[in-house]
């Protein structure tokens, strides 16, 4: 049995709104647990033991299960243990009156993400909810870095080019790491030891990397000796400053 999720937000498309399974064998419990969780803006299925969230389970994909641990026939805990043996990794909140250290560690061991003893404000629930949906999304994928400017040439950080008006210009692969280390933070100033690391040579000495800059200059500058774009900052460090 299933309740249609409340209107979403304005703008909010209506298949963002997660999908929820509830399985507890409280039939009142099961029907206001669907009540609130779909006023709060869920879809939501409910489910009276272990075989029909199996059921559902096999029919839907749920982006988070409210589970009952004390159910007739197969338990909360032994339904999540299975689910996580086969490769389940939906999260998994339990529900139950057996609250102490003990029973909540058992709940943890057999894979759920969360433990909640009844009885419960349901706010805590859609809070807890939340919470647990905010941290099983997937991270944002981010942006590849865009060209900068150097003059009259262009770098690309994701490919590691650098790009003149006569075609491309050869940086050796240490080069072309510390100009995309220093491009992806254009403006900020990295000390040495900052560029070590995002050059993946932690152990490298100032001198190392004095060098590398000093290298690199007499291919993106104009006139190394006075260099515009590849700045050194007294004390700190270097700053990469694009521009025309």
């Amino acid at each position: 049995m299933s309740v249609p999720a409340a209107a979403p937000a304005p703008g909010e498309p209506r298949e963002a709104a997660p999908h929820l399974l509830v399985v507890d064998d409280d039939a009142r419990l099961r029907a206001l647990l669907q009540r609130f969780l779909a006023e709060q803006g869920f879809r939501v299925t409910a489910a009276a033991d272990a075989a029909a969230a199996r059921a559902a389970l096999a029919s839907f994909a749920f982006d988070l299960i409210v589970l009952d641990v004390m159910m007739p026939g197969e338990s909360g805990l032994a339904l999540t243990e299975s689910l996580r043996r086969a490769g389940q990794d939906v999260p998994i909140l339990m529900l139950t009156a057996r609250g102490a250290p003990d029973d909540r560690i058992a709940g943890f061991e057999h894979g759920a993400d969360d433990y909640l003893p009844k009885p419960f404000d349901p706010r805590e629930l859609a809070l807890r909810i939340r919470t647990i949906l905010r941290r099983a999304a997937p991270p944002p994928v981010a942006a590849p870095p865009a060209p900068v400017q150097l003059g009259r040439q262009w770098f690309d950080p994701e490919r590691g080019e650098l790009r003149g008006p006569d075609g491309p210009v050869r940086l050796t692969g240490g080069e072309a790491a510390l100009l995309a280390a220093l491009a992806r933070r254009a403006g900020e100033v990295l000390t040495r030891e900052e560029i070590a690391a995002a050059l993946g040579t932690p152990e490298a000495g100032e001198r190392a990397i004095d060098v590398q800059v000093t290298r690199l200059r007499r291919k993106i500058e104009p006139d190394p000796r006075e260099p515009r774009f590849l700045q050194t900052v007294r004390h700190r460090g270097y700053v990469l400053r694009p521009g025309p």
